[in-house]
């Protein structure tokens, strides 16, 4: 069970992580595949790449998340969504 909702169209995934998700849930991964993150909606969520300090999400930032390198989001207030572009 993925501690997120989602909907992909094309090479977009428009995911949403709610208010009551669980911490622990939230784990350090890497992904297969370039991607650039859009934040839609978040309140004091954050995004951590390994071995860097988290900064704090804002509505409109995108962030390059090259393939194979770890991450992770830290839970803020309400929901947090974003939009992910996969690069090939």
């Amino acid at each position: 069970m993925k501690p997120y909702s989602q909907t992909i169209t094309g090479n977009k995934i428009l995911r949403e992580f709610a208010h009551d998700t669980d911490s622990h849930e939230l784990v350090w991964h890497r992904d297969k595949k370039d991607r650039i993150v859009r934040v839609i909606e978040g309140k004091e969520w954050k995004f951590q790449f390994d071995n860097m300090l988290p900064i704090v999400l804002h509505e409109g930032q995108e962030i390059f998340i090259p393939k194979e390198t770890f991450h992770r989001v830290i839970k803020g207030n309400g929901n947090l969504k974003i939009e992910i572009t996969e690069k090939d």
